[in-house]
């Protein structure tokens, strides 16, 4: 009796590591079936398991002709890491122009398992052969057929690009609400572009060069209409050109070697709106576009219309470069010459105004230069939000610092406060202040290792594991040697949202943190981005994965995924 209950504990206790050595039957290259159907890409994921949507591409792999990919599909939920996931099937809406024969298409997906022992693949790529007469010739379908997991509100994380305010394009298959929205929002662009110092002064001077004062309303209008329809051209003409490089450089726009110089770049248009330097024509080249007030009548205000751009860029600059780059990096020309349409009319609107009414322009002062540095505020968080995914976390938490604390010195946190708007404004600063401090402490903390503030909840994980050392196998074999203990390898990656949710559920657990304290040396590797070197040395399929080692390295057993701290508990402790 006694030999029979000592084989039901070893087999209790042995069974989560039988169970994960049988487990691994799930092939990301076999299990998740390709097909092409109506004009879409389809991928299907079985029971179980999901796809996510920030891997999820298309692409022409060969053969004449080129390849558009419609939007993404809404995600049916999020996981751990706040990413969106499909269940089921995914229909990815594909067009195409001058495909001929049989074009090979790359398709791209990121599968993961899911609960007790769920994994998290590298993503992968396969080649799809669709016939080209298969594939429909323009604009993607805006609704596909759905299977009843496909329903939901929430759309996937895909894609990095600028802030609406700055840049609100959207697909050409959005709604047509969406689409109004977006062009409202890009035509107050325009309107407050127009407010900006190195334009508000120039809209009277305008006026009186193109004859729009003294010839009554009528002509006042159609005078100012001519120079707003300049505008429109130049900007419009940019709008095409940006979406037409946009669909040169399609998915680059969304790499760090894009996505870090379009920071530094938004960063040097903020401190010109700060007031640190200007970009500006030369003098001479400005007063020759400008002219000498000879040019009168509607051709002479078409002409200074056009010129109008180059001559407002030290201040339009920032906010028109944010709304290029947006249509760059959505690729529809049409949508694009429409957005900068729209955004000349908006600048236009105090122009038209002027020239209709002689209206008198209130005086520039305190509220302008407010007004700039708010603008260039905004083009300074865009800079930090645009680079949020490429950068450390460290990095990351400094450089909104940098944002917070700039953003209390605007609103006035170092200056005395006058009348309830203004301690309104100090109130905002303040605060501002307070967050930038904190996060600034947060930088500090995560660069440098050491512990400032006092942490709760899924922070007060991160900092239990934060004991865990840090990618140097080989200094963890030599500090086990030392110690005559074992090292515990927790293999994760950034993406995988499994490893996140050990980090905070199993390794916190008192049981499983005593176990490692008095036997092994634990050690992290993110073998995907930093140590890709052991991915093969220690056959890396899935993450994450949790391995044991002597001292010596030789490998003593493995388990596959997110388990339950008991479960992890007794695979620690078996024999």
């Amino acid at each position: 009796m006694r030999m029979l209950m000592s084989t039901v504990l070893s087999l209790c206790v042995a069974l989560p590591v039988l169970a994960q050595r049988a487990d691994p039957s799930f092939d990301p290259a076999k299990d998740v079936s390709l097909r092409f159907e109506k004009g879409a890409v389809v991928a299907t994921v079985p029971t179980g398991a999901h796809l996510k949507a920030s891997f999820m591409a298309v692409a022409k792999k060969a053969g004449p002709g080129t390849l558009k990919v419609g939007p993404l599909p809404p995600t049916t939920e999020k996981d751990e890491l706040g990413d969106g996931i499909w269940h089921g099937q995914v229909k990815v809406p594909v067009t195409g122009e001058g495909l001929s024969g049989t074009v090979a298409l790359d398709v791209t997906y990121q599968p993961c398992t899911e609960g007790e022992g769920g994994v998290c693949y590298p993503p992968t790529t396969r080649t799809l052969a669709v016939k080209g007469s298969e594939i429909p010739a323009g604009k993607p379908a805006e609704k596909l057929p759905v299977s009843p997991v496909e329903k939901t509100v929430e759309a996937p994380k895909a894609e990095v690009v600028p802030p609406a305010v700055l840049a609100p394009s959207v697909p050409t298959s959005a709604p047509r609400s969406g689409l109004l929205l977006s062009l409202l929002l890009v035509f107050l662009a325009g309107m407050g572009a127009s407010l900006t110092p190195c334009v508000y002064p120039m809209i009277p001077i305008t006026m009186a060069i193109v004859g729009a004062k003294g010839g009554g309303k009528a002509r006042g209008f159609a005078l100012s209409a001519m120079l707003v329809l300049g505008m429109a051209v130049t900007y419009t003409t940019l709008g095409v050109l940006a979406a037409k490089s946009g669909a040169a450089f399609g998915a680059f726009a969304q790499k760090p070697a894009f996505l870090i110089p379009v920071s530094l770049l938004f960063a040097a248009f903020a401190l010109s709106l700060f007031g640190a330097f200007e970009i500006a024509l030369p003098a001479g080249l400005a007063m020759r576009l400008q002219g000498d007030g000879s040019r009168k009548g509607f051709g002479g205000a078409f002409l200074m219309g056009l010129v109008l751009g180059p001559l407002s860029a030290p201040c339009v600059g920032p906010v028109i470069g944010a709304v290029l780059v947006g249509i760059a990096q959505q690729g529809d020309v049409l949508l694009g010459g429409l957005q900068l349409f729209v955004f000349s009319l908006g600048m236009g609107v105090l122009f038209l105004t002027v020239g209709t009414f002689s209206a008198g322009l209130p005086k520039s002062g305190e509220w302008l230069t407010r007004f700039k540095h708010g603008m260039g505020l905004v083009v300074l968080g865009f800079a930090a939000w645009n680079v949020r995914l490429v950068v450390p976390e460290g990095a990351n938490l400094g450089m909104w610092a940098l944002v917070m604390l700039v953003g209390a010195a605007v609103f006035g946190a170092f200056e005395a406060a006058a009348g309830l708007v203004g301690q309104l404004r100090k109130g905002i600063a303040l605060l501002l202040l307070a967050f930038g401090v904190l996060l600034g402490l947060r930088a500090a903390e995560t660069m440098l290792t050491v512990e400032l503030l006092p942490r709760s909840g899924a922070a007060a994980a991160k900092e239990e594991h934060s004991g865990w050392m840090e990618g140097d196998l080989e200094g963890a074999l030599v500090k086990a040697k030392a110690e005559h203990k074992l090292v515990l390898v927790d293999i994760y990656a950034g993406w995988c949202a499994q490893c996140k949710e050990l980090d905070e559920k199993t390794w916190p657990e008192a049981g499983v943190k005593q176990w490692i304290a008095q036997n092994a040396v634990p050690i992290r590797i993110d073998t995907d981005a930093k140590r890709k070197d052991l991915a093969a040395k220690l056959q890396i399929r899935s993450y994450p994965t949790v391995i044991l080692l002597d001292a010596d390295g030789k490998e003593l057993r493995r388990i596959l995924g997110f388990q339950k701290p008991a479960t992890m508990l007794a695979w620690l402790q078996a024999p």
